[in-house]
């Protein structure tokens, strides 16, 4: 028997990511673990120090991307994670790093 269809729905995140995050390779690690869960979007450094992603796809595969985001790259601390889900915009190919 199949489960239902809405069990993992497509949906997207707005994150924003705070603490020591930007030149620990925080981006790439996005990028790296998001293409990994086929997940599509961005992710790029904020002027505040902070880093913002977004992200569509399955919404396993996204819960899945905000624990690593939680964790974070070795030499990175994160201090806290901000998500919004939101209405997937479906315009995005691939994973990318923004500048």
């Amino acid at each position: 028997m199949l489960p239902p269809a809405d069990v993992n729905p497509y949906s997207a995140i707005e994150v924003t990511v705070h603490g020591l995050v930007q030149g620990v390779g925080f981006r790439y690690f996005t990028q790296r673990n998001a293409t990994r869960l086929g997940l599509v979007g961005w992710v790029r450094n904020l002027p505040d120090g902070n880093v913002q992603v977004y992200a569509e796809g399955r919404k396993f595969d996204l819960e899945t991307l905000l624990k690593l985001l939680r964790q974070g790259p070795t030499y990175s601390s994160v201090t806290q994670v901000d998500v919004s889900w939101v209405t997937p915009k479906r315009e995005a190919h691939g994973f990318r790093v923004v500048y």
